[in-house]
């Protein structure tokens, strides 16, 4: 059975845990019962409580001491709650801590506005240095949390809350911080008129049906969105089209297309994100993104009008 990101992200801590003994697990209160660390590594598990911003200080000190500190909250609470503490241990003395950050955009859905967080990539990202992974489904999640654990630069990892995806093909020895190309197929090998860039579950899924629906748009899928990666990115997205659209649930103020437009002044950036608008609308995580505007109608809609646009630009 395919496990949700969060799910994912606990079961292979758990095991990594086995063989590095610095890996320790920290919750703010939201850790659930028969929490798989706690059971099996009982003694470098943490619930610190509703303590966020303490919970990345103690985090701090434990990277100090050597320690692999893994500390899971509320996204709106890790980027926003604690953002001092992850701008001064993580951004400014670069302490390796990882943050998972769960209940990423308005995956909460009912929980309501105070538990949702469309402005934590921007609010992580202005502070440098700290990677920020939006992974897409268990395996990608899995892939990211070794390669969290391996590497000594700060995390912040961002997850949904019970959504379950099967992620998309990537070589076994192939990093998550490559980009995966689908579709731009037009049998004249010319480059794609439009590329979707996805960047975590909800719009991946949105980019993927796209493509099984016209294989001519050519869809990038980003897991890393931090500063360098999408620096690193640049040549192969220039290589692909020259208009972009950066589907993330996210606003767009802050979010991945701005920092793009940035990075590449020459070519069209657009976003299909999550509007100005704060998320008061109670329901599903479908149903919150429903009424922000963000779903595949809404993206079929944009795309038409940026093509059309197109057209009439060339013209």
């Amino acid at each position: 059975m395919t496990l949700s990101g969060r799910d994912a992200y606990k079961d292979e801590l758990s095991k990594l845990a086995y063989a590095d003994e610095r890996i320790i697990c920290m919750e703010a209160d939201l850790g659930g019962k028969n929490h798989p660390f706690q059971n099996q590594h009982p003694e470098r598990f943490y619930n610190v409580g509703i303590a966020e911003l303490a919970g990345i200080d103690i985090a701090a000190g434990l990277a100090e001491a050597g320690y692999v500190p893994f500390f899971s909250t509320f996204a709106a609470f890790a980027a926003l709650r604690a953002s001092e503490s992850i701008k001064l241990s993580m951004g400014y003395m670069g302490k390796n801590i990882k943050v998972v950050a769960a209940y990423g955009g308005v995956s909460g859905g009912w929980f309501g506005t105070t538990h949702h967080t469309l402005e934590d990539i921007a609010v992580i990202q202005s502070f440098q240095n700290i990677r920020i992974a939006c992974p897409h489904g268990e395996e990608e999640t899995r892939r990211v949390i070794r390669e969290a654990s391996a590497s000594p630069e700060p995390y912040y990892i961002r997850l949904s809350r019970n959504d379950t995806f099967d992620s998309l093909y990537r070589p076994e020895d192939a990093s998550c911080r490559e980009l995966l190309l689908q579709g731009g197929a037009d049998g004249g090998g010319t480059r794609s008129r439009l590329c979707l860039i996805s960047v975590g579950e909800q719009a991946t899924e949105l980019c993927k049906a796209i493509v099984a629906e016209d294989p001519s748009i050519a869809h990038a899928h980003l897991c890393y969105v931090d500063i360098d990666s999408l620096k690193s990115y640049r040549m192969m997205l220039t290589s692909i089209a020259d208009r972009f659209l950066v589907v993330e649930e996210h606003r767009a103020t802050g979010g991945t297309a701005s920092y793009l437009a940035l990075l590449l002044p020459q070519h069209e950036i657009h976003s299909h994100a999550c509007g100005e608008h704060w998320p008061v609308y109670g329901g599903t995580h479908t149903e919150v993104l429903d009424d922000l505007g963000f779903g595949l109608e809404p993206l079929r809609k944009q795309i038409s009008q940026l093509e059309e646009a197109g057209v009439a630009h060339d013209l």
